[in-house]
């Protein structure tokens, strides 16, 4: 057997990085509106509970798509990259109406229809990876996974360096989010691993549940989304508060950008997180980053008191971990379900995972107005130890000698 025909076939690093970049472009829409809330929230009058809806809705829509995905099997009867044009230039059309919007009852369902549209632009991104790697997909899928985190960050860093009107940054990510669909499906290229041709059948969803490693896998997956995006979206309020607790200047902008770094330093401990997966096995390696991002969860909310730098390396801490497992459970769905309908195994596991995503988001400011963050973020922890529960038990089961083509567990 060749090395091409091993799993290792040229032009493969090139083609990830296209398409890498055409992920961070086109996922920027994510969490523009999260990252000008202080600018939205004066200027509409909005709690920060009513706030916090402009995220949910997103996860409402993304939701919504991902499950009609998942039923018409979309991410694999259109070609991958096709969807993913598709999907970002509804995203960019729908984010950029935004700036026209005066209040919460039209900004709400544009956030809708911007969520559905990006389920048209992860889950296919993550098979198109899948088609140029076999025995490193781990790190490959930790590449993209780091390239969605930058793409959810980037809104911050606009934000933080000043200056900016809200709108303004609304209609740069919905830009970026457009140039992201364009290079996808006119640069970026299929690799030499296709996956076998799949036929309209709606009944896949339910056999794709039935399957014990996809079962497995997922039960981990959701419990890293129960912790990841309620994370990501309050800790520049935590960050802000910490920084008005220490008399800071201008806590929002120092905020944004603090907020930048931990979520952006996440691509990191992605990409570590797909090294040690295919070096240690994905249930080990994913176990490890649940462990430690969990435990972080328990403690940081106790940190608010502690010098700012010290919060702010528990900060980086916690979002190195925070995502460092996410690529792997994609990765082991990937590997273990029906062949043919990789893109509904996959699409059907971010839907469910994004529901709870929507409980954290909603669930975590009125747990810090009624007691403190200690109890906002500490609510997030149980999500990442049931998971490692999930991980132990695949470990162990049949399936998972077909992990990484029986090379890892």
């Amino acid at each position: 057997m060749t090395a091409v025909s091993a799993g290792d076939p040229p032009g493969r690093w090139p083609a990830l990085a296209m398409l890498a970049f055409a992920m961070l472009l086109a996922m920027t829409t994510w969490f523009s509106a999260s990252a000008v809330l202080p600018q939205v929230r004066a200027q509409w009058h909005l709690s920060v509970t009513a706030a916090s809806f402009l995220t949910i809705a997103v996860q409402l829509g993304f939701i919504v798509g991902a499950v009609v995905s998942a039923v018409l099997s979309l991410a694999d009867l259109l070609a991958p990259r096709r969807l993913i044009l598709y999907g970002a230039i509804g995203a960019a059309a729908f984010n950029s109406l935004l700036v026209a919007s005066h209040g919460p009852a039209s900004a709400l369902p544009l956030r809708f229809a911007t969520g559905v549209c990006l389920a048209g632009v992860y889950p296919p991104a993550l098979k198109a990876m899948a088609t140029w790697f076999r025995r490193r997909r781990g790190t490959a899928l930790g590449i993209m996974v780091g390239a969605l985190t930058l793409g959810s960050a980037t809104p911050q860093l606009v934000v933080g360096l000043g200056g900016i009107g809200w709108q303004t940054v609304i209609f740069i990510t919905s830009l970026l989010t457009l140039t992201g669909g364009f290079l996808a499906e006119t640069i970026g290229r299929d690799g030499p691993f296709p996956f076998p041709k799949a036929k309209f059948d709606p009944t896949q969803a339910r056999r794709v549940v039935a399957n014990r490693g996809v079962r497995l896998a997922s039960i981990g997956y959701f419990g890293h989304m129960w912790e990841l995006y309620a994370m990501w979206a309050w800790f520049s309020v935590f960050f802000a508060d910490v920084l008005a607790d220490h008399n800071g200047s201008d806590p929002y902008r120092g905020a944004a950008l603090a907020t930048f770094a931990v979520i952006g330093i996440g691509a990191v401990g992605s990409w570590v997180g797909g090294v040690l997966s295919d070096r240690w096995g994905r249930t080990q390696a994913a176990g490890l980053a649940m462990a430690l991002s969990g435990s972080t969860a328990l403690v940081i909310g106790f940190t608010s008191r502690l010098p700012v730098p010290v919060v702010f390396g528990i900060g980086l801490f916690w979002g190195f971990w925070v995502v460092a497992d996410s690529a792997q459970f994609s990765a082991i769905v990937i590997e273990v379900s029906d062949q043919s309908y990789v893109g509904t195994a996959v699409t059907l596991q971010l839907a469910v995972g994004f529901v709870l995503t929507v409980v954290t988001i909603w669930i975590v400011p009125i747990l810090v107005h009624t007691g403190s963050w200690a109890w906002g973020f500490g609510i997030l922890a149980p999500g990442p130890f049931v998971g490692m529960i999930a991980m132990a038990r695949l470990r162990r089961a049949p399936e998972a000698a077909l992990i990484a083509v029986g090379h890892r567990r």
